[in-house]
């Protein structure tokens, strides 16, 4: 992959003219992304090429880079809406914290990386291989770091792979419950955290949820077992096999750019980086968390972690009680 280029999708000129008559025509129906629909942002030429791009995120190689947005000239709602009326075209925004929030910003606010409660994507730290809970991610760059800041994807399929051929005893680990924790962010009758194996066989495809940070944090409640010596040292080979530049690449974001992941079979991470001292030039990336409602089937298992686990039905994302959806368009 890292020496093609058939993952990356440039918007022609007239594509993106019919992205900003879609963008202007919704402007002017509302300001409230939250009631924008597929329907409410037709792009009659480009649909197609996306409904191809959208199978080939969940149906084959699980990723692709679209590029050429001019968001340097738009402003920072129209960029919102952009993104938003694409990721449509993906599949239906699931809510990305307890806060409710469907739009999302992947920014350094000055949060503790070694705080078990805060989110690593909160901070210029480097962020871990790891998925999200939902079906597709999708990431589109405002701003660029001054440097570092990549995004860096591995197939979770090809570790699995290693890890059974190197260890089998140890793929056995892989597929039996890890506990995880909810990091405070518990939906209505559940408990602070679930048990969940990160590798699952079903319906004849290979499905993997993988959170490290999520399972090592479990271990701060008196209730929960501690991790086994298999289970560490599964998790360890996991870790130490994406961190082989031979199984995973890395790819710079620009300005404009918007990533599609689909998080069952991709593992995604970002190096550290380091930002410009002008707030207004620091990095900062939207975010979506879609349900696709031609997704995979996913195993029961996941219920736990998704709610709703069926296909052609919104699953996944946080849920919790007293939850106001909405999608601001600046970070806290």
């Amino acid at each position: 992959m890292a020496r093609r280029t058939d993952w990356v999708v440039p918007f022609s000129a007239a594509e993106v003219a019919e992205i900003e008559n879609a963008v202007a025509s919704a402007l002017a129906r509302t300001d409230d992304l939250l009631t924008l629909e597929r329907e409410d942002f037709p792009l009659p030429r480009l649909a197609g090429r996306l409904r191809a791009i959208e199978n080939e995120v969940v149906r084959g190689r699980g990723f692709v880079l679209l590029r050429g947005l001019p968001v340097e000239r738009w402003t920072r709602r129209q960029s919102a809406f952009a993104f938003w009326g694409l990721g449509r075209h993906f599949g239906d925004p699931v809510p990305q914290n307890a806060q409710g929030h469907l739009l999302g910003h992947v920014k350094d606010i000055g949060k503790d990386p070694g705080n078990p409660m805060h989110r690593v994507y909160q901070t210029s730290y480097r962020h871990l291989f790891h998925t999200d809970s939902c079906d597709i991610v999708g990431l589109m760059c405002l701003r660029q770091a001054k440097s570092g800041g990549l995004s860096r994807i591995v197939s979770s399929t090809t570790l699995f792979n290693e890890v059974a051929r190197r260890r089998s005893d140890l793929a056995d680990v892989l597929a039996a419950p890890f506990t995880v924790d909810r990091k405070g962010e518990v939906p209505a009758g559940k408990g602070p955290h679930y048990d969940l194996p990160i590798v699952h066989h079903h319906a004849g495809q290979l499905t993997v949820i993988y959170a490290r940070d999520f399972i090592d944090a479990a271990q701060r409640f008196a209730d929960v077992p501690r991790l086994s010596a298999a289970q560490i040292e599964a998790m360890d080979l996991i870790d130490e096999l994406a961190e082989d530049p031979d199984l995973h690449f890395a790819m710079e974001f620009m300005p404009g750019d918007i990533q599609f992941l689909h998080n069952h079979q991709i593992l995604h991470a970002r190096t550290a980086y380091e930002d410009h001292p002008e707030p207004d030039r620091r990095r900062h990336l939207l975010r979506l968390w879609l349900s696709a409602p031609n997704g995979r089937e996913l195993p029961p298992a996941f219920a736990e972690r998704y709610g709703e686990i069926r296909r052609g039905r919104r699953r996944g994302g946080i849920v919790v009680p007293g939850q106001v959806l909405s999608a601001p368009l600046d970070a806290e």
